[in-house]
């Protein structure tokens, strides 16, 4: 069985993927993030997915398996992205409270013969944020890099009233998926869960 490889700096995706026993290691995978003209939620977070499994892979110096994912948070068909400072991260708040949101999560996982993804769509459901609440939210400094400028595992669980579809999606990686997904690729779920060596990419 070839070794499977994140091409992720998420502590998050990292913590899910350990969840359900599946040894893996981390290889740095950079891309450009910027939206291509016109494209649409949907096809952003595939690209990305895809293109971070594939920056993995031409990281590696030998074979494996490689798993990148992407999230995004979309409201009324726009992506949210990351706060860029406070007063972004507040506009955010202020647009999610009391409505309900989009969040987009795909996963990709390549080996160099073939390449594989999966979109997952959730909706999340807010109660109203009023302007003391978002500021408070914003000096605990969880939401600076976070999708949509909160967490729903962490201290912005507080916002949410609801949610259809997968929980782990919303965290960033849906792991009812991603688990079927590596069977593919004959990689299994609960075998030990500890971490291989990091892997940089040096070039």
């Amino acid at each position: 069985m070839k070794p499977l490889y994140l091409a992720s700096g998420s502590p998050r995706r990292r913590e899910l993927l350990a969840q359900i026993g599946v040894p893996f290691a981390v290889v740095s995978a950079p891309i450009d993030e910027t939206p291509l003209p016109g494209e649409g939620a949907d096809a952003y977070v595939e690209r990305l997915a895809v293109a971070k499994a594939q920056a993995g892979l031409a990281a590696l110096q030998g074979p494996g398996v490689v798993l990148g994912a992407d999230t995004a948070v979309v409201l009324d068909g726009r992506i949210m992205g990351k706060p860029e400072n406070r007063e972004h991260a507040l506009a955010m708040l202020r647009e999610l409270g009391g409505k309900a949101h989009q969040v987009l999560t795909a996963v990709a996982v390549c080996d160099g013969q073939r390449c594989e993804s999966v979109r997952v769509s959730s909706t999340v459901h807010f109660r109203a944020i009023d302007a003391a609440q978002a500021e408070r939210y914003w000096a605990t400094g969880e939401p600076a890099d976070k999708a949509g400028g909160y967490a729903i595992q962490g201290l912005g669980a507080v916002f949410v009233t609801g949610l259809q579809g997968s929980y782990s999606a919303v965290v960033g990686l849906p792991l009812c998926e991603t688990a079927e997904i590596l069977a593919e690729f004959g990689i299994a779920c609960w075998q030990e869960a500890a971490l291989l060596p990091e892997v940089t990419n040096q070039r």
